[in-house]
């Protein structure tokens, strides 16, 4: 499986460190290239802290080394450099003063990158073993707040259509009673780019204490969410300015979703075929048909 660019590790990581480490993270990520030319020492004074704390950083966010920062900054600007889908020259960063090109060149290339890594990272086993849980499964309960609330609405929408006796949650009460109610037989989906919104968390938790498969889709594998999972699903962000966590990382999280669609659309052929067939008139008895001008 392909690496998951350094650059998106110490994003996900960012939150949870704090102070001088922090500072670390935040000047690799304002200009990881000139980094790329910078040695512990001068990266600890150009952030104001020291060599020993470039090094804890390096190994706060799983890295063995600064050496190992450098050998993946300097992979994945190459890989970024050759990529079809994106440029190490163009930045995260718009400006007031910006063009509508501009806008449009770093928000399309920001999704397609991610879009990539979400495909590059994704644990297709892990994929495997969720799809096969929700194509036998009696329930399924989908936990969602917020912008994570609309992409549990969409996967309600995906699955039901496809026969599966599903429900999208993203009023706590709610949720946590559907999940008092969960049985073996069940499983329980918890969407957050976080993986730390508390709100989706206690009806998670709840349903894998009555024996709920648990299926987390977040950003950050370390999270309390990803912690509390049976199965993970990892997305990449795409932050921009103006596009912060969740809004940037909402494609991302749409493409796990289809892929785990698709999936338990083909384990569980004849059912998906039959509730397609049963709903495909739907939706053309619902358009306006345009009158002809003579």
């Amino acid at each position: 499986m392909p690496p998951t660019d350094v650059t998106t590790l110490i994003r996900t990581e960012l939150p949870r460190l704090a102070g001088s480490l922090r500072k670390v993270g935040e000047l690799i990520l304002a200009d990881p290239a000139a980094v790329t030319h910078s040695s512990a020492a001068e990266l600890g004074r150009r952030t104001g802290t020291s060599q020993a704390t470039v090094t804890r950083f390096c190994r706060a966010i799983g890295l063995d080394s600064y050496q190992h920062l450098l050998i993946e900054l300097a992979q994945e600007r190459g890989r970024g450099e050759v990529s079809d889908w994106g440029s190490a020259e163009i930045g995260p960063e718009i400006s007031p003063d910006d063009d509508l090109e501009r806008v449009v060149t770093v928000v399309g290339s920001a999704d397609l990158r991610a879009v990539q890594q979400t495909i590059d990272r994704m644990d297709l086993d892990a994929l495997e073993r969720a799809a096969q849980a929700v194509a036998r499964a009696r329930r399924i309960d989908v936990y969602g707040v917020g912008g994570s609330g609309a992409v549990a609405q969409e996967t309600e929408t995906r699955l039901f259509r496809i026969g599966c006796s599903v429900r999208g949650w993203s009023e706590v009460h709610g949720a946590a009673t559907s999940a008092a109610l969960l049985t073996p037989a069940d499983v329980a989906i918890g969407i957050s780019h976080s993986g730390a919104t508390r709100e989706t968390i206690e009806p998670f938790e709840l349903a894998k204490e009555r024996g709920a498969t648990t299926v987390a889709l977040t950003s950050d594998p370390r999270s309390p969410l990803a912690r509390a999972a049976d199965i993970r699903l990892i997305s990449a962000t795409s932050e921009t300015s103006f596009r912060t966590g969740s809004i940037g990382g909402r494609h991302s999280v749409l493409v796990l979703i289809d892929c785990l669609y698709v999936r338990v659309a083909q384990l569980s052929y004849q059912r998906a075929s039959a509730s397609l067939a049963l709903t495909d008139h739907i939706t053309p008895q619902h358009t306006v048909k345009s009158r002809r001008t003579r």
